[in-house]
């Protein structure tokens, strides 16, 4: 059975694309198979592996909805062992749809049930809000991962999610782990930087994690060529620390 993380955390703009990118990535090519579930209807994971989601016939918009199978939502990417379910901006829309239907927190963890097997990865890249889109994430995966940028309120929020995810191990997925919390844009020559990463590592201990991805023009540019960064450039340090976290994924097992 396959694991399913939820990278998750309500502030926009600290990783979690490039982090679910990037990470998948590394693992397809060490030989896991790998789904991305592109569950924010902004549709970065798919753009940034270059998708054209506007011409997917079939997205997890469909899939929620009911109007297709699972399997209808899954395309290759340029990588082996790597597949995505892409979004779209008609994901939006589903947050209503969903918010008439009984058991709404459960429709991704049944939709996704069928294809469990099939993977041995499946990470879900969530939008930065705490919704049902987020809830759904959390109710059908094994663990979270949260990536956290070394700046100035890096933390704010972060009680909020927190919250929410001690609701969703004592009412609605008992099993829900934090998988661990990922460092990233971190800048060495600024002492804010270090001050955030040591008063993160004091409150999560053991749950963060040695490979910290700093702040890194050639990471920032790989989404506009469609590329994740191993293939964008290979030996940049932005690379080098995906790679490192994608071991350490592993040896979590």
């Amino acid at each position: 059975m396959g694991r399913i993380i939820s990278v998750s955390n309500q502030k926009g703009g600290v990783g979690k694309t490039t982090t679910t990118i990037n990470l998948s990535a590394f693992l397809a090519e060490k030989g896991r198979r790998v789904l991305i579930i592109d569950i924010d209807p902004q549709a970065n994971a798919g753009y940034g592996l270059g998708i054209n989601v506007e011409e997917a016939d079939n997205t997890l918009y469909e899939v929620l909805i009911g109007e297709v199978g699972i399997r209808q939502a899954i395309y290759k990417t340029g990588i082996e062992n790597l597949f995505i379910i892409p979004s779209n901006i008609h994901l939006s829309g589903a947050q209503m749809d969903l918010l008439e239907l009984e058991g709404r927190e459960y429709v991704l963890k049944k939709a996704v049930a069928p294809i469990r097997a099939d993977f041995d990865f499946i990470f879900i890249d969530c939008p930065p809000s705490l919704g049902v889109l987020t809830l759904n994430s959390l109710i059908a995966a094994d663990s979270v991962m949260i990536p956290l940028q070394c700046e100035y309120y890096a933390l704010e929020g972060l009680s909020q999610l927190l919250r929410i995810i001690s609701m969703v191990q004592e009412n609605l997925n008992r099993n829900l782990k934090i998988e661990g919390v990922v460092l990233t844009m971190y800048d060495s020559r600024t002492n804010l930087s270090q001050q955030v990463v040591s008063d993160v590592r004091e409150f999560f201990k053991d749950k963060v994690f040695k490979s910290i991805v700093p702040r890194n023009v050639r990471l920032s540019e790989a989404p506009s060529f469609g590329k994740p960064i191993g293939m964008y450039d290979r030996h940049c340090v932005g690379s080098e620390r995906y790679e490192a976290l994608a071991e350490e994924v592993l040896n979590n097992g």
